[in-house]
């Protein structure tokens, strides 16, 4: 790390400690106050990185660091731990779970790195290789991470055309559900048609919850084209007819978005 670099860490450090002594609401801050904002600063990262503006990814970020080194203060002063205790433990952490770096360990690719993450994970006395999924992860996410997490110990599928050929499995058994008007089967069999996407996005080596989102993203822009259309043709779409959106809308589509 170059000198530059310390001085501005270090600085910001300094600025956390004095916001912290002097500031009404800094100081009122707990753990608990911080924890719905961390959510929301780490979601606009999340959007930042989907729209891939590095202006904002490089806002967002300092606004992460600043509230790791929040947490860390609250933390020393709670005689919990200190900056230095967290910084060692993350690179202890990183060295410890990289032997084909600072080890003897040989590795052929990335799968082969994971799966010794898993062993060294359970041999540090982790339950499951579960165990390291949040509970409170978005259950896109979280099916991606299961997978993932399940994969590293060999249950995994051989192909992605095994993995299609369960999502069409899948889907069968959801149209026999809804034909037997059972919700709570329903809902059960629709929850086994995510799951099997999802894996299915996963071979395809794709983001499930990234292209869910950018399609959240496509269908507000597009939505929002077809009621400013609306409203240049004099007319409120909740007075329109399925057909008339439906027109606008596929012009909407063929135009680029």
């Amino acid at each position: 790390m170059s000198n530059n670099v310390s001085d501005a860490f270090l600085k910001l450090v300094k600025i956390m400690d004095e916001l912290r002594e002097q500031c009404p609401w800094d100081r009122k801050q707990t753990i608990q106050t911080l924890r719905p904002m961390t959510i929301e600063e780490t979601y606009e990262l999340a959007d930042a990185i989907t729209d891939e503006s590095w202006k904002d990814i490089k806002e967002e970020l300092g606004d992460m660091l600043l509230h790791i080194l929040f947490y860390t203060k609250i933390g020393t002063e709670q005689q919990q731990f200190t900056l230095q205790e967290v910084i060692e433990g993350i690179s202890n952490k990183l060295i410890v779970r990289r032997p084909h770096i600072y080890g003897d360990v040989k590795v052929e690719n990335e799968d082969d790195v994971k799966r010794n993450w898993e062993q060294i994970k359970l041999k540090e006395g982790k339950a499951s290789v579960f165990s390291g999924v949040p509970t409170s992860l978005p259950a896109v996410v979280k099916a991606a991470r299961i997978q993932e997490k399940a994969k590293q110990v060999g249950f995994e599928w051989e192909n992605k055309e095994d993995v299609w050929k369960k999502v069409e499995e899948e889907v069968g058994e959801l149209h026999e559900a809804v034909a037997s008007g059972n919700q709570q089967h329903i809902e059960e069999e629709f929850g086994d048609v995510l799951f099997s996407l999802v894996n299915y996005a996963r071979f395809l080596q794709l983001d499930a919850e990234g292209a869910l989102e950018r399609t959240n993203k496509k269908f507000i822009s597009r939505f929002l084209r077809m009621e400013e259309a609306a409203k240049q043709e004099g007319k409120n779409l909740a007075d329109m007819s399925l057909e008339e959106m439906d027109d606008i809308w596929n012009k909407i589509k063929k135009q680029k978005t």
